[in-house]
C-alpha cells in the first residue's frame, strides 16, 4: 500500500496494481480499499486503484470531522490522480464513492473517462438511511472477528441469501480491527457527528441536477436486486435521463454487491470497453 499527502496535510492511503486502463475504486461510507477485494482478481486487465479516503481505513483521521464531507473528499481523489500523473480516470464508486463519482462529474467533468456506480443513484432510500445511521459510529457488539462475521450473516441474510460465513469473516476483517479490548472501527467514530451536523444544514444539492453531469460520459449503473438504497423507479427514471446508460441488476444482493458477481463484472467490462 502507497500514500500520498494532501493539500491540506493529510496522508492517505491507496492500492496501485495491475497495468491496463485505469479504474479508480472509492468506497462506500464508512467503508475503505479493502472492499474491493472480492473484485480484484476477477480484472487483471486493468489498472485497479483503491482509495481509503480521509477517516477511513488506514488514511489519517481528520481533526475537524466537517471535512469528512464529498467536496473535501472529491478535492483528496483529483489531487490522488495529480499524484498518479492521471489524467482522466474511470470512476467504480460503491454507495458514498458513487456520489463523490457524481460531483465530480458536475465540478470536473474532464478528469473523468467514464462512470461506474455500484447500488447509489441520485435518490436514496429512506429505509437505508435510517439503517446506515444507526450503525454509523458504534462499535460492534461482537468481540472477535469470527462473532462479526455470524453476527453479519444473520442481518444480511434475507437481503443476501445464500452467501456463506466465509465471505463474512472477509467482510468482517475489513470492516473491523482485532484489538485486545475487542473489535475496533476501521474509520473515524465522528463521521456519525459529521453527518448529522451535515443534514442540520439543509445544505443538500439536488442530486438529479448532479447526475445529469454524466451525461456525456459512459455510465453503468448496478443494482442489489434486494437493496434499500436504490429502488427500481429511481433506476428507470436514471435511464429516462441518460438514454445511454447501462445498467445490471444483481440477484441475491442488497446494499451493496460485492463486485465479483457475474452482472457486475460484465458491465464493469462493458463500460471499460466505452473508455
Amino acid at each position: 500500500m502507497s500514500a500520498f499527502t494532501t493539500g491540506d496535510g493529510k496522508r492517505l492511503h491507496y492500492t496501485d496494481t495491475g497495468q491496463g486502463k485505469p479504474l479508480l475504486c472509492l468506497a462506500g461510507l464508512t467503508r475503505n480499499g479493502l472492499d474491493f477485494s472480492f473484485l480484484a482478481p476477477h480484472v487483471p486487465e486493468f489498472r485497479l486503484i483503491t482509495l481509503d479516503s480521509r477517516g477511513r481505513g488506514a488514511s489519517d483521521y481528520d481533526s475537524d470531522y466537517m471535512n469528512y464531507s464529498v467536496p473535501r473528499e472529491g478535492q483528496d481523489v483529483l489531487e490522488l490522480l495529480d499524484h498518479l500523473g492521471l489524467d482522466k480516470v474511470t470512476i467504480l464508486g460503491t454507495s458514498r464513492g458513487g456520489l463523490l463519482a457524481m460531483a465530480l462529474a458536475a465540478s470536473d467533468p474532464g478528469r473523468l473517462s467514464g462512470v461506474i456506480l455500484n447500488d447509489i443513484g441520485p435518490v436514496v432510500g429512506t429505509q437505508g438511511i435510517a439503517r446506515i445511521m444507526a450503525y454509523v459510529g458504534k462499535t460492534p457488539r461482537a468481540r472477535t472477528l469470527d462473532a462479526a462475521a455470524a453476527d453479519l450473516k444473520a442481518a444480511m441474510e434475507r437481503e443476501f441469501p445464500g452467501v456463506p460465513l466465509s465471505v463474512w469473516r472477509q467482510q468482517a476483517e475489513f470492516q473491523y480491527r482485532a484489538t485486545e479490548d475487542g473489535l475496533a472501527l476501521r474509520y473515524d467514530p465522528a463521521l456519525h457527528t459529521a453527518l448529522m451536523e451535515q443534514a442540520a444544514t439543509g445544505a443538500i444539492p439536488d442530486m438529479w441536477q448532479v447526475f445529469e453531469a454524466l451525461n456525456n460520459l459512459p455510465l453503468g449503473v448496478l443494482r442489489g436486486a434486494n437493496s434499500d438504497i436504490l429502488d427500481q423507479e429511481t433506476l428507470e427514471e436514471m435511464h429516462r435521463r441518460h438514454p445511454g446508460m447501462i445498467s445490471g441488476v444483481v440477484p441475491d444482493r442488497g446494499h451493496v454487491p460485492f463486485l465479483d458477481e457475474p452482472e457486475s463484472l460484465a458491465l464493469i467490462r462493458r463500460i471499460m470497453e466505452q473508455t
